[in-house]
């Protein structure tokens, strides 16, 4: 999750998202998260008070969630990371719908090639783990 002052999402070269100030989140979805989890993930990011003290909603901002199965890698041996442990896409893409709905986000296009950009607001970006 980063704080940002802006952010956008491109796929197949046209505009899927794009947000002014708050948070880019990219979400990764393990094998066996719940959507209890999922939940649990969608408060704890509206309620970080990353922003002067403030959370997004105190402050009005917005919100992107970027599907990212990436973030699963696992590069502790050899030089070709291993994915194992992200949910298959019949499993992550409920629970990543779920998310974007409870934060009241822009989405991505889920397992789609694309295209993230960003301008960070400062040095905030944070990793949350369910």
């Amino acid at each position: 999750m980063q704080r940002v002052t802006e952010a956008s999402v491109e796929g197949e070269g046209e505009s899927v998202a794009a947000i002014g100030p708050g948070l880019l989140v990219l979400l990764g979805v393990a094998r066996g998260d719940s959507s209890e989890q999922a939940d649990r993930m969608a408060a704890r990011l509206l309620a970080l008070r990353i922003f002067d003290g403030r959370s997004v909603t105190d402050v009005g901002g917005e919100i992107l969630c970027v599907s990212q199965f990436t973030l699963l890698g696992d590069t502790r041996r050899g030089n070709r990371p291993s994915y194992t442990a992200a949910a298959p896409a019949e499993e992550a893409q409920p629970l990543y719908e779920r998310v974007v709905e409870a934060l009241g986000a822009q989405g991505g296009r889920f397992g789609a090639h694309m295209t993230v950009s960003l301008v960070n607001d400062g040095p905030v970006t944070l990793a949350l783990e369910s």
